[in-house]
């Protein structure tokens, strides 16, 4: 574990490092986990996004600001900042969850995300999570569309297909990994007429599914 270096990947150095540590410990490895920090991690998000897009879109109403949030603050966008700062990397996890992927698992990578926020909340107070939030979800809030935001990843690609006559993707299971009742899939999405095969993970294979429906989706959208 490099907390120095993750803290320079984040753009944010704790006061107290304990604090990111137990954001970065899952509860597989200790009794002292991020499971608390994660709950408290989640509201700050909230709140952090909640005010972000209130002044990037005036003109959009309280609905259309809660279907915005709700997308940001999914388990496919927190697992998107979780790959991206490579996450991963850093958790401690236990022997078990280490041998079955666990540092690959979306639900752990995403309450990590939250975990670490809610960490900077502790130490820095809110201004300090708010500007971690920004720098974190930067590239999010920076591309997000209302017009399609709030749209599963299938449909979104689906639909830009059927706009241009272009057959519909094809899913296929590549892989799986792990316990019976603890498996990741893997899953293969083409588009033959396009040269296009993205791949994505998940705890289900619909999960798993969605994940690479969303890489081949910014693949021939360019987003």
């Amino acid at each position: 574990m490099d907390l120095e270096g993750f803290s320079r990947r984040i753009g944010y150095r704790f006061n107290d490092p304990a604090l990111l540590r137990r954001a970065l410990t899952h509860r597989s490895y200790s009794a002292a986990n991020n499971e608390r920090l994660e709950f408290l991690g989640d509201s700050v998000v909230n709140c952090a996004i909640a005010f972000e897009l209130f002044h990037k879109f005036p003109q959009l109403s309280e609905g259309e600001l809660s279907r915005l949030r709700a997308s940001l603050v999914s388990q496919p966008s927190l697992l998107a900042i979780a790959r991206s700062f490579e996450f991963g990397d850093e958790l401690l996890l236990g022997e078990g969850e280490l041998k079955s992927g666990g540092a690959r698992r979306p639900s752990i990578l995403a309450d990590a995300v939250e975990a670490v926020i809610g960490a900077a909340f502790l130490d820095g107070g809110f201004d300090s999570a708010h500007a971690l939030v920004r720098r974190l979800f930067a590239a999010a809030l920076d591309t997000i569309d209302p017009r399609t935001t709030g749209k599963d990843p299938k449909t979104l690609l689906q639909e830009y297909l059927q706009g241009r006559h272009i057959a519909l993707p094809q899913y296929a299971v590549i892989a799986t990994r792990g316990e019976t009742h603890r498996q990741i899939f893997r899953v293969e999405c083409a588009i033959p007429e396009l040269g296009i095969r993205s791949e994505g993970e998940g705890a289900s294979r619909r999960s798993a599914e969605q994940d690479a429906a969303r890489r081949a989706y910014e693949l021939v959208s360019g987003k």
